[in-house]
């Protein structure tokens, strides 16, 4: 009898120590997919930078206040550039401004922000499957009655 009481305490320990040990190996290898990416500021986990097919042109007729609308084709390249076409419907239909930079994607992994844009024009997109949503200056979704306007397709 006095046996089993000094083999449980034992067994105890064993077992404890079996736990904390797999939990903080897991930690090291999350640790070291996030390295073997290449750079240790991309986000782990699904988001919409690493789980959808986003590289693609979206296309889309943002409103506008002094014409019929804003025709905008936006391509976004998996090599973190980036084009955008746009044209005043009703103003000058054959003028067609082309803007060309970089974008980069916010911390979270679903938004990016295109850089080398002319004026106040706020540059960023929330990215979801097979479509982006032109955000306002804040980065925030625009609502209300136009807001399916301001939702670009992928072409």
């Amino acid at each position: 009898m006095k046996k089993s009481v000094f083999y449980f305490p034992l067994l105890l320990l064993t077992l404890i120590y079996s736990c904390t040990r797999s939990s903080s190996d897991n930690s090291s290898n999350d640790e070291e997919s996030t390295q073997e990416a290449g750079n240790s500021s991309l986000p782990v986990g699904d988001n919409s930078q690493t789980s959808l097919d986003w590289p693609g042109t979206y296309f889309g007729v943002l409103p506008c206040a002094s014409c019929e609308g804003i025709e905008n084709w936006v391509t976004l390249n998996a090599d973190g550039t980036f084009e955008l076409k746009t044209n005043y419907l009703g103003l000058n239909d054959a003028r067609e401004e082309i803007f060309t930079g970089t974008f980069e994607w916010d911390p979270t992994g679903s938004m990016v922000q295109l850089t080398g844009l002319i004026g106040n024009a706020p540059g960023k997109y929330k990215v979801g499957e097979n479509r982006i949503w032109h955000l306002d200056q804040d980065g925030n979704r625009i609502e209300g009655d136009l807001a399916e306007f301001y939702i670009l397709q992928k072409q």
